[in-house]
């Protein structure tokens, strides 16, 4: 199979007067979306939109399909959308994704399953629709075919390259570095370093095969090079700051952004090593809106109670197994103290999974992987996430929300507070059960990796919405489901 050279179709752009053609990410509801996802999900509600249709003509040829083909629009309305949600709730369009090709295909089968059982009850509670049993397995079928040959041909035969944009770095020092340091593929999905030009105060700290000789005024050079974007990444930007080129590159359309905005878009965090006050003080988000401050609340107490009343049998069983395990005398609940919103503290609820004795020395412990002092009932209900059920009363109450960043013990917050800058300010928002930390970085036990979590619960601070916080959850269905990142 040929590849298409992103080259020739950026060529093939500029002949059509589109020279700056140029995905980016998209900004919906305050956070961002890469252009990619949303034109793969694009093609994707296309082939279950389409599925249903196709189904009629395997199932009843071409001469008496098209008589059903207005019974069918409805189901395709009502598939469609389950489907992607499903497939969103599967994670496969997170950003951090990375599951192979039988991974995603898994996903995919769980996620038609999901859709076609939306699907049954839809057509059970109007049964005027006529959409048989036959009709729907091949619907799943198609949609799981379909969508997975989608994604081979959009990553594969389109070529990664052509969805990424042009980047020059201004800057050729640390904070330029700071680009070239992320590694990880997901992070690196939306651009192309195409070079760094060096500042006049900045100490190289890139290779300098990279460093681009500035022979031309700075908009020519940056449209001779292709690129659409430059981040500006000066070490210091009180000497040699070009304000007159940059405005220039603006008004003339190219993208200008500064390195730590730059990095929070691509990697979905906020760098607290580079960041300073006035930017969180000026940058756009940290606001706290009490609309929907009161719509999160409303939903909070109704899913709390929804959910409360489906799994009190789970939550029965669960404290039969934890008394069968180490005796009738044994407590089922264990309460902790943890910091809250505006750094309050309150009593957190969850399933006793450690030993009576885990803190026996009263010091504080993060846990580990393999932790001994988890009992066998204890790893099961971790792993499944069932010990933190009972925090669903913490949400009903107020303490928490569904979403939020973990709550942590007053011991780890003061020692994390004193070194690590900004810590405090996690706790501008409720904790919850599950958050966009949780999600994007595993269980953390070291400071190291408090401070990572710490850089993408700030950026759920800044960016937290209504839509947010669902696809949040969405996502949580995905590490439940899979079990990623049980301690």
């Amino acid at each position: 199979v040929c590849r298409v050279s992103p080259r020739r179709v950026r060529l093939a752009f500029r002949r059509l007067g589109l020279a700056w053609f140029s995905p980016v990410r998209i900004r919906l509801f305050g956070s961002y979306i890469h252009v990619s996802m949303a034109l793969l999900a694009i093609l994707e509600i296309g082939v279950c939109l389409a599925a249903p249709y196709c189904a009629s003509l395997i199932r009843f040829g071409l001469t008496d399909a098209p008589e059903y083909f207005d019974d069918f629009l409805a189901p395709a309305f009502v598939f469609a959308p389950a489907m992607i949600i499903s497939m969103t709730a599967m994670g496969l369009y997170a950003s951090q994704q990375r599951a192979r090709t039988v991974g995603v295909a898994m996903r995919l089968v769980a996620a038609a399953m999901a859709a076609s059982i939306v699907l049954t009850v839809f057509v059970y509670l109007f049964p005027e629709v006529e959409f048989g049993r036959g009709v729907l397995a091949i619907t799943a079928v198609l949609s799981v075919a379909g969508c997975f040959i989608v994604r081979l041909v959009f990553m594969h035969l389109l070529g990664d390259d052509l969805l990424k944009r042009r980047v020059v770095v201004f800057g050729a020092g640390q904070r330029a570095q700071s680009v070239l340091q992320l590694r990880r593929r997901t992070d690196q999905r939306g651009f192309i370093v195409v070079g760094f030009l060096r500042g006049s105060e900045d100490e190289l700290g890139v290779p300098e095969e990279r460093v681009i000789r500035q022979d031309q005024p700075l908009f020519e050079l940056i449209r001779s090079q292709g690129a659409t974007e430059v981040v500006v990444a000066l070490d210091d930007q009180r000497k040699g700051f070009p304000v007159e080129e940059l405005l220039n590159c603006r008004m003339r359309g190219i993208n200008v952004v500064d390195i730590v905005t730059f990095l929070e878009r691509e990697t979905g965090k906020v760098r607290v090593d580079m960041v300073s006050p006035s930017w969180m003080i000026f940058s756009d988000g940290f606001r706290r809106d009490i609309v929907g401050s009161a719509l999160e609340r409303a939903f909070d107490v109704v899913a709390s109670v929804v959910l409360l009343a489906l799994t009190w049998p789970l939550m029965v069983l669960t404290a039969i197994a934890i008394k069968l395990e180490e005796g009738w005398r044994a407590p089922v609940i264990y309460g902790q103290t943890r910091v809250g919103f505006e750094g309050r503290h309150f009593q957190i609820r969850k399933f006793r999974s450690m030993r009576v004795d885990a803190e026996k020395d009263g010091v504080a412990a993060w846990a580990q992987k393999s932790d001994p002092r988890v009992t066998r009932v204890g790893s099961v209900i971790r792993k499944l996430r069932i010990d933190e059920l009972p925090q669903l009363l913490n949400v009903l109450v107020g303490d928490m929300s569904f979403v939020g960043p973990r709550p942590e013990r007053p011991e780890f917050v003061a020692e994390l507070g004193s070194k690590i800058p900004y810590y405090h300010d996690r706790h501008w928002v409720k904790p919850g059960i599950t958050g966009w930390a949780q999600l994007c970085y595993p269980y953390g036990s070291s400071e190291r990796d408090a401070k990572e979590k710490l850089q993408y619960d700030l950026y759920y601070v800044k960016h937290r919405n209504v839509v947010f916080d669902l696809f949040i959850l969405l996502e949580t269905a995905e590490v439940v489901l899979w079990g990623k990142g049980a301690r």
